[in-house]
């Protein structure tokens, strides 16, 4: 997740479009979208030199890997810390391309312990594979698709059940996840934090939204532009829906410890934001 320029703009705006595919490609299957928009610049040298391999790291905590059922007639995977005392508060948190990696686990403990006695379901979106080389993670964007997205949320919203109360929370793709989450959840989203993913421009379904919207993006951002978040502010306004806006001096992926423009002091303000933000509308 680095600035990006020419060919790297040109991929942003395709793999947040929110992978509509063509119309020539709806019968492919929802496993494989091979052909999009997006796949030879998910493929391309230059773009994956802009994205570092990951630190190395391990997770040792709390938690454990679970399955649930989907309405596509398959299943998914997630992560889940569960509340020490029975609770319907949930966070759904949503992975950066590389997949759910033990770096998203970590981040989804912290907020577990953070906000105490709320649910946390760290939801792969990537049905068990993760990349730790930039060209896996092209290989894996090329092939994600929107109706198996949209399925797998569907699944994990159906898993905390009808009683359940919804916040979410995701980085870069997961940020683009992160709204559409919320868009899912119908009446029982809550709040919606989004780091620097695409927002969803389109007005009527904006006007869907049952929560606010707490988006944190970088002035340097060259691939969710400024612009594009002004945008996305007027679009809620119109919609008739609340968004607070948080601009810090900093590029894409800011808050990713392993891209070269990691901003530590702007990772803590957000994330001090963020916990603040789910605190209150979690009521945790």
């Amino acid at each position: 997740m680095k600035i990006v320029f020419i060919t790297g703009i040109s991929f942003f705006m395709s793999l947040f479009s929110w992978l509509s595919p063509k119309p020539e490609e709806t019968n492919i299957p929802l496993c494989h979208s091979g052909g999009n928009d997006m796949s030879a610049m998910a493929a391309d040298p230059a773009f994956q030199q802009l994205h570092p391999a990951p630190l190395p790291f391990t997770y040792v905590g709390a938690g454990e890997m679970i399955k649930f059922p989907t309405p596509d007639g398959q299943s998914a995977n997630a992560f889940f810390l569960k509340a020490k005392k029975p609770s319907n508060k949930w966070l759904l948190v949503y992975q950066e391309w590389w997949g759910l990696n033990d770096n998203i686990k970590q981040q989804a403990e912290s907020f577990y312990n953070d906000l105490k006695d709320v649910n946390v379901l760290a939801v792969d979106m990537y049905d068990g594979k993760v990349a730790t080389e930039p060209s896996e993670a092209g290989k894996l964007m090329q092939s994600a698709n929107k109706e198996r997205l949209s399925s797998i949320m569907k699944g994990a919203i159906s898993y905390a059940g009808p009683k359940a109360e919804f916040a979410s929370v995701g980085w870069c793709f997961g940020g683009m996840l992160s709204l559409q989450s919320a868009l899912l959840e119908g009446k029982q989203a809550k709040g919606c934090v989004m780091y620097y993913g695409r927002p969803e421009q389109d007005v009527d379904k904006l006007k869907t939204l049952n929560t606010d919207v707490l988006g944190i993006f970088g002035s340097q951002d060259k691939g969710i532009t400024p612009e594009s978040v002004k945008t996305f502010e007027e679009n809620m306004q119109k919609a008739g829906k609340k968004v607070t806006v948080k601009m810090y001096d900093a590029g894409h992926g800011f808050a990713n410890p392993s891209n070269p423009v990691y901003n530590k002091e702007a990772t803590a303000d957000a994330y001090k934001l963020s916990l603040n933000y789910l605190k209150d509308k979690l009521k945790a």
